[in-house]
């Protein structure tokens, strides 16, 4: 297992994460997996095992089981992993349950450390943007839980590239605890977050966590053009995130996967994470499995290393077309791009080059 550097921070965290949304199977999160304490210390031997030292969670899943679960496995082992989780997400009726006010922020935290029975959060996350509060409240709050040792790291989730930047700003402005790293959603079914979220990272030193790499499993092989979805699966049960906006562009990635696969006698998933290692900024990448025998495949991953071309044919099976302002920097301004630029813009100027 390779551990790199969670953006410009000092902890290192191990290329796979073990992501949890499955454990607890309650409410709609019984879509995606129903883990018990059992399943889940197996899944974290598995993990532990294979050199995973990070474990991500979330309040909001299964509305707290998710946590109380990992807290009952890590039971008398909380030194051997770092924990992440997050708040936002509403977790109950009453009008200040949910948000990223103050009061919601800390009062989560709390409930978060009783669940997960311990006195520090390594990484705490905001899991959503909140337009409704201004980010010097939430920040604050962040930095407040930095300053009792409640909390290590903070990071966020989900932002758009000027909600991440406003709220650097204002951290640096007014000496608040940073943010050191983004949790987004990044797959080969879906590469927007290449325009504006990794930019931002390279600039800003972010690592960068990534969710649902295999796009809620579209990316695992079992869907196939033209064949419903498979029986047990998320989409089967309903579950439709990510949304699918281009589904030719999709089937011929997926193809490109399984032949990838093939060639390596590996599964389409691993491909997918190993091509997601690869990416700029990415620290880690968030794998979670319905069963032990989908973990055990996904944990291989981080051993497999993609050829050049390889990861050019995945690269161009699924790239994004360069929206504005790119397409006219990379027609005009191609000689004075930064680093953080190329990772976007990069793969056209070198293919136009070599053409």
């Amino acid at each position: 297992m390779d551990y790199r550097q969670l953006g410009s921070s000092g902890l290192r965290v191990s290329a796979l994460t073990l992501g949890t949304m499955t454990f607890g199977g309650q409410g709609n999160f019984a879509k995606v997996g129903s883990t018990d304490v059992a399943a889940a210390r197996r899944q974290i031997d598995m993990s532990v095992d294979a050199g995973i030292n990070l474990i991500d969670t979330a309040d909001v899943y299964s509305r707290g089981a998710a946590e109380e679960i990992v807290g009952e496995a890590l039971a008398g082992r909380r030194d051997e992993l770092l924990l992440a989780t997050k708040v936002r997400m509403r977790m109950g009726d009453g009008p200040n349950m949910v948000g990223l006010s103050r009061q919601h922020v800390i009062e989560g935290c709390e409930a978060s450390l009783r669940r997960l029975r311990t006195d520090h959060i390594d990484l705490y996350q905001v899991h959503e943007w909140d337009g409704s509060v201004p980010l010097e409240e939430t920040l604050a709050a962040l930095d407040q839980l930095v300053r009792d040792g409640k909390v290590r790291y903070v990071g966020v989730s989900n932002y758009a590239g000027w909600q991440l930047l406003k709220a650097l700003g204002i951290s640096e402005r007014n000496g608040l605890a940073r943010f050191v790293s983004q949790q987004i959603y990044l797959s080969l079914q879906e590469r927007s977050a290449e325009y504006e979220l990794i930019p931002a990272a390279a600039d800003q030193g972010l690592g960068t966590l990534v969710w649902s790499p295999l796009a809620g499993g579209l990316l695992s092989g079992k869907y196939r053009r033209g064949q419903d979805a498979p029986e047990g699966s998320r989409r089967f049960a309903g579950w439709d995130e990510p949304p699918v906006y281009d589904e030719d562009r999709l089937y011929n990635t997926i193809e490109t996967l399984v032949a990838v696969g093939e060639a390596h006698g590996v599964s389409a998933a691993q491909v997918a994470l190993a091509w997601l290692l690869t990416r700029p900024t990415v620290s880690s990448v968030i794998v979670g499995a319905r069963t032990d025998e989908q973990l055990a495949d996904n944990l291989q991953a981080a051993e497999l290393q993609l050829s050049d071309d390889e990861l050019g044919s995945l690269d161009k099976v699924s790239r994004p077309d360069l929206l504005y302002p790119y397409w006219h920097q990379w027609q005009t301004g191609a000689d004075r791009l930064s680093p953080a630029d190329l990772t976007l813009i990069g793969p056209y100027i070198d293919e136009s080059a070599a053409g």
